[in-house]
């Protein structure tokens, strides 16, 4: 079933490429323009062009280099509890990402090819041949008032941050990014716009993080937004199922976020995550109930068009390690300092504290620790129609 799955996925990615060849054969040639006359020698260069007929490419190069105070052994997962620069004292590949997209009208297409570290902490459970990170194909009538559905692979609605580092305020991402929400689902989404200010949906998937579910079960999924001039508020639920073979014990989840805008340069927002494991009843674990809880504050300022720092601060709760892997109470602090240098290219300077109640951080070769100090340098190269 999963082969079959993946199948698809790649048909989808081969149906997307032939569409654009399609769109690009059946152009007719323009007439050729008459001379134009000579620019000045200072006239900046005419944008690219990312389209062809109604397809759109973009993406990314994402690359860093982070130094660990605490200088471990191991460089690759070398800073402890982070996900996508999670490597230590070297040079990363973060991410590189293509892109490939049709909106709706009413049928679209939407492929996103993901390699880089961020790759194999995404699809860990796919395989080191799978680079796909998205792959739907989407449905838009245009006289259902703004309703859509979406089949196939997507990024999951929950969480304050995104997988894309330039889509983020911070460089990093935060606790409950990495450890209290899934990182993409499959199966069926749908959103409809109830008002001018309030649109919801369901989903209903496979679970977390995978393409088949191992149990036979869905897991339902109801979204939410309150949009406002000021500030909007998200919410997000995701119930079912989650122990192999069995479709008994649920995994339930509720993520809010208030995103504050009060002004055209400072933004701020609150994300709240809780979650909860039940394991099957009769097995030795049932009683340990495993739950995490974790709030985020960040706020971001834009100093000038090219200059913006941000601080984010996190506290997360983890008992008895289902999340982690160690019970333990977390605290987070990072400070990001961003520079766009020109249209498409931005770099982040970013310092990072985190701090455990528990001996976790590993410290030179056999050494542990209660806290991690990181500093990254990354830089971002990205291209589009809409940069």
């Amino acid at each position: 079933m999963k082969a079959s799955m993946n199948q698809v996925l790649k048909g989808v990615a081969t149906a997307v490429f032939s569409v654009a060849l399609t769109a690009a054969a059946q152009t007719a040639p323009a007439p050729a323009p008459a001379p134009a006359p000579a620019a000045p020698a200072d006239a900046a260069p005419a944008a690219p062009t990312w389209s062809v007929g109604t397809i759109d490419f973009s993406g990314f190069v994402d690359g860093n280099y982070s130094y660990n105070a605490n200088r471990p052994a191991v460089q690759e997962g070398g800073n402890q509890l982070y996900n996508f620069n999670s490597n230590a004292d070297t040079f990363s590949l973060s991410a590189a990402k293509l892109t490939i997209n049709h909106d709706p009208d009413p049928i679209g297409v939407h492929v996103d090819f993901l390699f880089g570290t961020t790759k194999k902490t995404v699809l860990s459970t796919q395989g080191d041949n799978d680079f796909i990170e998205q792959a739907f194909i989407s449905y838009k009538p245009a006289k259902a008032k703004g309703f859509e559905a979406d089949f196939g692979q997507f990024v999951t609605s929950a969480g304050a941050e995104v997988i894309e580092a330039k889509d983020n305020w911070n460089y990093s991402r935060s606790l409950l990014f990495a450890w209290a929400i899934p990182y993409y689902h499959f199966g069926l989404r749908t959103s409809m716009p109830l008002s001018k200010t309030i649109t919801a949906g369901v989903q209903v998937v496979n679970g977390w993080n995978n393409v088949t579910a191992s149990n036979g079960g869905v897991t339902v999924g109801i979204v939410g937004a309150l949009t406002k001039p000021k500030y909007t508020l998200s919410a997000n639920y995701y119930t079912g199922p989650s122990n192999a073979g069995t479709q008994k014990g649920y995994t339930n989840l509720f993520d809010g976020t208030l995103l504050l805008t009060p002004t055209a340069k400072f933004s701020a927002y609150i994300n709240y995550d809780y979650g909860r494991h039940q394991f099957p009843t009769g097995t030795e674990v049932t009683d340990l109930q495993p739950h995490w809880t974790g709030v985020a504050l960040a706020a971001h300022e834009q100093v000038t068009g090219k200059v913006a720092l941000t601080g984010r601060y996190e506290h997360f709760s983890d008992p008895v390690g289902f999340a982690t892997g160690t019970g333990q109470t977390l605290n987070e602090f990072t400070g990001t300092y961003e520079y766009k240098w020109v249209e498409g290219l931005l770099s982040r300077i970013e310092f990072r504290r985190d701090s455990s109640d528990q001996a976790f951080f590993s410290k030179g070769k056999t050494g542990m620790v209660k806290g991690q100090s990181t500093v990254t340098a990354g830089f971002i190269a990205f291209f589009g129609p809409k940069r």
